[in-house]
């Protein structure tokens, strides 16, 4: 695999639009990939203006590896849009890293900000630290969030996470606590998360699995308690199994005689506050 490398010099204040991706540099040459367009607010610049480039690159996006050297949390658009190749930030990553993906992989080795993986269709999208808000989230002003792919988040995340995911396939998984408004207006998709959540969790679900292994500090009274389970369905070939509560809803949102129902799966012995007196 041909692997570029991206150093960043010093960073501007005002962040840069930087939407390098696999499928933008593949047939070019390094000093074509220094000359390629970004924007510095609203001016455009050169590339190679703020980061140093080295390496090569191939014909084919899926055959290349951009590896960004550093922190890059004052550049946006990273990764945006890509379909195939790889992507690893070795450092934190600014707004809007990995929007709108359709294939490949982005690792991020420190945190990332807000709006970042927003209405992904596929592809992997990895941070070994934590996440802003509206990790995997639908754009403002849309409702069409997420379809396809996997998010993984090793910390943490902010509010508002896999609002509107729409893709029986798109999986959220975070591995810290969440925030509040968690998987509002969801219609398919799953979000796991194994630690904490703050509360509003599903509103306005209608569909999906939201999967809590920590605590989660309320219930929406919308949502009806259903009992037991120990067996979690996540598709044909993958469940979990464990002792948890399911809840159905949200009802302030859909029809009680509604076949098709969001899900909120709660650890059993750490919420048992939860359960309907």
């Amino acid at each position: 695999m041909a692997e570029l490398t991206l150093t960043p010099k010093e960073l501007p204040t005002v962040p840069l639009e930087v939407e390098i991706t696999p499928n933008l540099v593949a047939g070019k040459s390094i000093e074509d990939i220094k000359k390629m367009k970004i924007l510095k607010g609203n001016r455009e610049k050169e590339l190679g203006e703020f980061f140093d480039v080295k390496g090569n690159s191939a014909d084919d996006p899926a055959n290349i590896k951009i590896i960004i050297n550093g922190n890059v949390d004052r550049v946006k658009y990273i990764g945006s849009g890509m379909s195939a190749g790889e992507i690893i930030i070795k450092g934190n990553a600014g707004m809007h890293t990995g929007d709108d993906m359709k294939g490949g992989k982005i690792t991020i080795e420190g945190n990332c900000a807000d709006f970042c993986a927003m209405e992904i269709k596929g592809g992997e999208f990895e941070v070994k630290g934590s996440a802003g808000n509206y990790l995997g989230a639908a754009k403002r002003g849309t409702w069409r969030g997420s379809s396809k792919g996997k998010i993984m988040v090793h910390g943490n995340c902010g509010v508002e996470a896999g609002s509107w995911l729409r893709g029986k396939t798109i999986v959220i998984h975070i591995k810290g606590n969440a925030g509040a408004l968690l998987g509002t207006h969801m219609h398919l998709g799953t979000i796991i998360v194994d630690g904490d959540v703050d509360p509003r969790v599903g509103g306005e679900m209608s569909g999906g699995k939201i999967i809590i292994n920590g605590k989660l500090s309320e219930i929406l009274p919308s949502f009806s308690y259903v009992g037991e389970v120990n067996e979690i369905e996540l598709s044909e070939t993958e469940k979990i199994t464990g002792n948890y509560l399911k809840f159905e809803g949200d009802f302030a949102n859909i029809s009680p005689k509604s076949k098709k129902k969001g899900e909120i799966y709660l650890n059993k012995e750490k919420n048992q506050s939860l359960i309907p007196k």
